[in-house]
């Protein structure tokens, strides 16, 4: 049960930063505004709500911000009608590629992201190409270290806790869960006193692409950056795995 997942210790790292751009208010409010349209405006009945007024407050959005926006949403005040899709494609050396938009212009968005892939050298797909290599799961993470605890107890909590998986790298520890037992299991765990690094509902790669050729490896880190910083994306997943030698090598790079 026990193992490592560079991906998902990457997409951390990332949404880590992501928190620092002004951008992500504005993709946490379409977050939210879909949650609203499609599950009411009741976080309390309404679990994508709930979830994203939460990663709205832990990005430090004020409340004020989300009260306006949920009632913007639901119809009290004037706002703009969101779609959502998914686009599939690859990013050099075949790297499978999902990424999730809200947009109110389909067309234009297409078209952009379209962009982005060829210009970083990827290629846009066709529907169904890359996202059965995926599964949506619920996501956590717990630092051992901030809460003064060995991974392995931590490990044994979260698996006591309803854990279909879990998966220890270093002092963090990755907490796998069925889409349904989320809720649940974050709470159970919150329960146990245990300090959440993040929570979240993602896609999981059931395969990785381990890239071991930096020029590769930077190609598809700029890819999912440029695709990431698109206005319109709210989540941009992937099965690469970069091993921490060229993690660093790239470091030192720029």
């Amino acid at each position: 049960m026990a193992g490592h997942s560079k991906w998902a210790n990457i997409k951390h790292r990332k949404a880590k930063m992501d928190i620092q751009k002004a951008k992500i208010f504005t993709k946490l409010g379409k977050e939210i505004i879909v949650a609203v349209k499609t599950g009411g405006a009741d976080p309390e009945n309404n679990p994508r709500l709930k979830g994203a007024i939460q990663k709205a407050k832990s990005a430090n959005m004020p409340n004020d911000n989300i009260n306006r926006i949920i009632q913007r949403a639901s119809g009290e005040v004037g706002g703009v009608d969101y779609e959502e899709a998914t686009y599939e494609g690859y990013g050099p050396g075949g790297v499978a590629i999902l990424v999730d938009i809200m947009t109110d212009n389909r067309n234009r968005t297409a078209g952009e992201i379209r962009y982005l892939f060829s210009k970083k050298g990827g290629s846009l797909g066709e529907s169904g190409c890359v996202s059965w290599m995926f599964s949506t799961k619920g996501w956590i993470t717990i630092d051992a270290q901030e809460n003064k605890k060995d991974p392995e107890d931590i490990m044994l909590q979260a698996i006591e806790c309803g854990a279909e998986d879990v998966r220890v790298d270093d002092t963090t520890v990755e907490v796998i869960c069925v889409p349904k037992n989320f809720e649940e299991v974050k709470e159970k765990l919150l329960r146990e006193g245990l300090k959440l690094d993040a929570a979240e509902i993602t896609k999981i790669p059931q395969n990785t692409i381990k890239i071991e050729d930096p020029k590769i490896a930077r190609q598809n880190l700029e890819l999912v950056d440029a695709l990431d910083d698109h206005d319109d994306v709210q989540s941009v997943y992937a099965n690469y795995e970069i091993p921490d030698s060229i993690m660093a090598e790239l470091e030192k790079m720029k």
